[in-house]
């Protein structure tokens, strides 16, 4: 451990104590920043990124990373208040999903702490943290980003208490919220605040939320428009009324040029201002170029890894956002549709520093992003995009006016391989094989994504190559926004063939998920029977777990389709789930039982012959 901070000393990490502090010669911080992770100055981990962004800005940073909120609030104090103010995050998960599984029951680790440690944070963290400082200090500016707070700055439903909640800026008391990718939002927020301008006052930043008086007057940008939504009392008195606010909320996340949106709560109003349009590449590529030393901070030096650390230590993210719109998952909400892409000159330096690293053996574990394969795609004419708002660019099919050629990843990774230090550089992130598949009206454009799938099976997979078909019912993948399940045996066929050319004997490793809205038994069981039939044992199964802000969620809350307001069914208890459950393992001899049982009762002796026979 010690030689990987040989070439390293204290500073070159943003302090986190008052003695780290005071070796500086500060005698005051500009900005204190409160995370519910372990401190890891990664480019993976949103409060280092934004310190070191505050940094870049000329400010006196210090992380306190996972506070004590149940002593005598010691790490609350200990640095005092900050000249301009505080910025919090629960950390790089929401922390109910940290702390539960989807059977509520308590996860028995955190992989953002030392030795997987669960005790380091509160349930709800960011509203937590944020009320003890505003105790504390209730004259200094409070500011809240981060996954848990983006996913609850309007009504949202929250599985763990199984209730409506208002935004997280209620009960938080956060001063100003800054959803999604914050970057952008906190440089322009701490210029202003730099030179004067009062932070309570500052309500006309894009992709920042606030609190605001009915009928109070505040500063904002004349030419966005407003969408009002249904007020939170009347989501907790009309079901249907929430899952049609939340078709608004996602096609302005989704949007170019989106609106403002506003929604009553109580004798307040929350308003959330439009996202930045999506980063340009010499933008993204500045945050990724910070002087990271991709390192836990000393004070972990002999303590146990952090997992989740262990497991990027060695990545490179390559792009941002996902236009996948899948209706289960949050990343566009966060990220946002359009796809952010780096330089290749910038993930080469990346690349290099890696190598560079005392423990680098010669493997980059992911070479990806949130779906591994849409660096650099865009819209053919984006002028056609700015004024789209579908939530997803693939789903119900490939838009023909997106840019599906895989070749800019063909050339990165080819430059990547030839890096005299690689051995070998996978791709661990999701892989979308409907746009490698799909048919387009240029040949060379088939071609390359041809080649990038028998190229990443060749070069870029450890034996295993992982995706995601979620289901093999055309019902359930219509309400997941996933392609139907017909071109995952397109897949299995090329997979199979490019193995068997290059003589290679790789796995192809599917997930799936269970209890999603508008699964039923008989879909599972049908799940079972196909994937018996092209030879699987599932392994990689979820359970389907609800989060605020995504479509699935808002389905198993209210019982309606928000697009089409239909009734659609959803396996609610844990009866109901383990129930569906059980059909991944119709393998195992303690469930073959229980299916006979199940589908004796439902009357598909067909599917109970094709599954056991």
């Amino acid at each position: 451990m010690n030689q990987l901070y040989a070439k390293y000393k204290p500073s070159d990490w943003l302090p986190t104590t008052k003695k780290e502090i005071e070796q500086r010669g500060w005698d005051e911080l500009d900005v204190i920043l409160f995370t519910g992770d372990a401190y890891v100055d990664h480019p993976s981990f949103g409060a280092a990124v934004i310190g070191r962004i505050l940094e870049a800005e000329g400010l006196r940073i210090a992380i306190v990373p996972q506070p004590n909120w149940q002593d005598d609030l010691r790490d609350f104090k200990k640095l005092g208040a900050p000249r301009l103010y505080f910025a919090v995050t629960s950390g790089n998960m929401d922390s109910m999903v940290n702390h539960y599984t989807a059977n509520k029951r308590k996860r028995s680790n955190d992989a953002y702490t030392p030795g997987g440690q669960q005790n380091k944070r509160p349930d709800y963290a960011a509203t937590v943290y944020c009320n003890i400082l505003k105790d504390l200090y209730p004259e200094t500016p409070i500011m809240l980003g981060g996954i848990e707070a983006s996913l609850r700055r309007v009504t949202h439903y929250d599985y763990w208490q199984n209730k409506l909640k208002p935004s997280i800026l209620v009960d938080s008391k956060a001063d100003l919220l800054f959803y999604g990718m914050g970057e952008k939002s906190i440089i322009d927020f701490t210029n202003l605040v730099k030179r004067g301008v009062d932070a309570r006052t500052i309500t006309n930043l894009p992709q920042t939320a606030f609190l605001a008086e009915q009928g109070e007057k505040y500063a904002t940008n004349k030419k966005w428009n407003n969408i009002d939504l249904f007020s939170h009392d009347e989501c907790l008195g009309d079901k249907k009324k929430f899952a049609k606010n939340f078709m608004h909320i996602e096609e302005e996340s989704n949007k170019s040029e989106a609106n403002k949106i506003t929604q009553q709560i109580g004798n307040k109003q929350v308003v959330v201002n439009p996202p930045w349009p999506p980063l340009e590449e010499k933008e993204i590529d500045r945050f990724y170029d910070l002087p990271f030393t991709r390192l836990p901070h000393p004070k972990y030096k002999s303590k146990e890894t952090i997992p989740a650390y262990e497991m990027i230590r060695h990545s490179i993210n390559i792009h941002r956002g996902c236009f996948g719109g899948c209706t289960f998952c949050t990343i566009s909400a966060h990220q946002g549709k359009f796809i952010a892409s780096r330089s290749e000159k910038s993930i080469l330096k990346e690349l290099e520093q890696v190598t560079q690293m005392p423990d680098f053996k010669g493997y980059i574990s992911d070479l990806g992003g949130p779906s591994a394969n849409m660096y650099k795609m865009k819209g053919i004419h984006e002028e056609i995009c700015r004024k789209c708002k579908r939530p997803s660019c693939i789903f119900p099919d490939v838009c023909k006016n997106l840019d599906v050629d895989h070749k800019p990843m063909l050339d990165l990774y080819r430059k990547v391989r030839q890096h005299p230090k690689i051995k070998k550089a996978f791709v661990g992130s999701g892989i979308r094989y409907d746009m490698i598949l799909h048919e387009t009206k240029d040949k060379q454009v088939n071609k390359n994504n041809m080649t990038y799938l028998r190229e990443v099976v060749k070069h870029h997979v450890s034996g295993r190559l992982k995706v995601a078909p979620e289901h093999t019912s055309d019902d359930v993948l219509k309400i997941m926004r996933k392609p139907s399940f017909s071109l995952f045996y397109k897949l299995n066929k090329a997979f199979n063939e490019i193995n068997k050319k290059e003589g290679l004997n790789q796995q192809l490793v599917p997930y799936f998920i269970s209890s999603h809205p508008g699964c039923q038994n008989t879909d599972m069981a049908n799940l079972a029977a196909e994937t018996k039939q092209l030879d699987f044992k599932l392994e990689q199964v979820q359970d389907f777990t609800p989060t605020p802000m995504t479509l699935a969620t808002v389905i198993y809350y209210t019982g309606y389709h928000p697009y089409t307001m239909e009734k659609v069914y959803t396996a609610k208890s844990k009866k109901e789930k383990l129930s569906q459950r059980k059909f991944f393992f119709w393998y195992k001899r303690e469930y073959q039982q229980q299916i006979r049982q199940e589908l004796t009762k439902l009357n598909r002796k067909d599917l109970l012959k094709k599954i056991m026979n």
